[in-house]
């Protein structure tokens, strides 16, 4: 059997968004399966819509989360070059050899004359396509006379190259994901194959590409569908076998109808592309989710399950594990609906499974002013917070009162855990705390002697308490708050909660 390779084949008119990683990584996956390669080429023909820096930006979001190809601009290889604007010579060699067949034919029309027909066709109520139906009668090498198509070239007139649509075949089309259909061809129109400025279009290059570097598998996204026919008769023309296809649903939006899109993230609060991306043009920043907080490992996880189920339904996967599973058949033909509450569970567990260590250097990588935090300090508070924390973030900025000393107090928490006995209460203990050693387990014993020697609830200590040293009534156990802050601060807590209540 030949050697599975696949490619993923972005186009850089911007930042490469979820969708797209999907796609690469179901690339990926399939190629690690079926011990194959993973091949990363940039579609760069349409100089249009180009944006500076969105090569580099998909490279880069790849390599985060861990989809690292075999051959690309970067790393090269065998059938390099990987960008299409440098594959211009080998685009020319084919385009002579497609219009030596049947398949191709030149066409002459300008874009106003394009217009003029439409018009026409708009004015009776009907669609114009250049197709069978209306070859014949434009200004195209099928039309005009041999004498005419050379005077023409002659004198240099602009023209693109025209795939020649057979009449009424039916042809029987096979998708992996999707299985058996069938298109009449006089349902296809004369697509553009080489524009007038010598460049291939999509349709053209990626099929040329994709039979050089000796591709047997496109994975793509539905989108593609429609134009499975054409490409189909276009490895026919060519005389080359096709390889085989697979069509991914749509990621859809997390309400409603329709394909997840950046308007969606930013009425939901979330990205949609894998990394920030700086608008070169306007300077507009998008969101990415390495900046958000989230871990790749996560990330990937996350997307990986967005049409694809492993089996016995499992959800916490490896690269690795994944690769190892990955079935294209098992890929889901309907649409997947993105969720961010999914999202951020995703982060929350492999947020778990990181060492203390690996959260401190997240932490100091994350933006946060730790200024007033030594690592020391977040070595014990990293334990006590990340079992709550999504982000490596929300360790240090939910466990703030381990560093600074609130400034107010909950209200609702207040009425509820501070009385008129209170402050008397919560003076003993600081007076208790003082020849207390301040350790965890001894702090524990020393409430639990204060409250039975008064006969008190431990409710009546511990939760004045917890508002005095975290402002609200939340936080990890008290013992290890007061073990961390230390006895100074702990008495000068209770202290200011007293003078605050009096």
């Amino acid at each position: 059997m030949e050697k599975v390779r696949v490619r993923f084949a972005p186009s850089p008119t911007g930042p490469l968004h979820l969708g797209g990683v999907r796609t690469a990584l179901y690339d990926y996956l399939f190629a690690k399966n079926q011990g194959g390669e993973f091949v990363l080429r940039i579609e760069d023909t349409d100089t249009a819509r180009y944006v500076e820096g969105a090569e580099e930006y998909i490279e880069e979001a790849l390599e985060w989360c861990g989809i690292i190809p075999d051959e690309s601009p970067k790393k090269g290889g065998k059938f390099a070059p990987y960008r299409q604007s440098e594959r211009r010579d080998i685009y020319d060699r084919y385009t002579e050899q497609i219009l030596k067949t049947d398949y191709a034919y030149i066409a002459f029309d300008t874009a106003e004359e394009l217009d003029a027909v439409r018009a026409e066709y708009e004015a009776r109520g009907d669609v114009f396509s250049y197709d069978n139906k209306t070859r014949n009668r434009l200004r195209n090498s099928l039309a005009l006379s041999e004498e005419e198509v050379q005077k023409l070239l002659d004198e240099k007139t602009p023209y693109v190259v025209r795939f020649k649509m057979p009449v009424d075949r039916v042809l029987n089309l096979e998708d992996i994901i999707r299985g058996k259909s069938a298109v009449n061809t006089n349902t296809l129109d004369d697509k553009v194959l080489v524009k007038n400025d010598g460049m291939p279009t999509y349709h053209f290059a990626n099929i040329i590409d994709d039979h050089e570097m000796e591709i047997t598998h496109v994975i793509r996204g539905e989108e593609w569908l429609p134009s499975l026919g054409l490409h189909t008769l276009l490895y026919e023309a060519m005389g080359w076998e096709a390889p085989q296809f697979a069509h991914l649903s749509l990621i859809l939006k997390p309400e409603g109808k329709g394909k997840l899109s950046k308007r969606d993230g930013d009425k939901f609060g979330f990205p949609v592309f894998p990394l920030d991306f700086k608008d070169p043009v306007t300077g507009v920043v998008s969101k990415g989710y390495r900046e958000n907080g989230y871990l790749p490992d996560a990330f990937i996880n996350m997307v990986a399950l967005l049409g694809w189920s492993p089996a016995d339904d499992k959800e916490i996967l490896s690269l690795e594990e994944m690769a190892k599973e990955f079935d294209l058949h098992k890929v889901h033909k309907a649409g997947a609906r993105f969720s961010k509450e999914k999202a951020e569970w995703f982060n929350h567990q492999y947020l778990q499974m990181k060492s203390d260590e690996e959260l401190l250097e997240m932490l100091k990588s994350s933006g946060l002013d730790l200024s007033n935090a030594s690592d020391e300090k977040l070595l014990k508070v990293i334990p006590l917070m990340k079992e709550r924390a999504t982000f490596p973030k929300d360790i240090y900025e939910n466990g703030k009162f381990f560093f600074e000393a609130p400034t107010s107090y909950d209200e609702k928490a207040s009425k509820k855990a501070w009385n008129d006995e209170t402050s008397a209460i919560l003076g003993e203990l600081a007076a208790t705390f003082e020849s207390t050693e301040f350790v965890a387990e001894t702090l524990k014993q020393t409430m639990h002697d204060f409250a039975e020697n008064k006969g008190l609830g431990m409710g009546k200590v511990m939760m004045p308490l917890r508002l005095s040293l975290v402002g609200e009534l939340k936080g990890p156990d008290v013992p290890d708050i007061l073990e961390i802050i230390g006895k100074e601060e702990s008495i000068a807590r209770i202290s200011n909660a007293i003078n605050n209540f009096k």
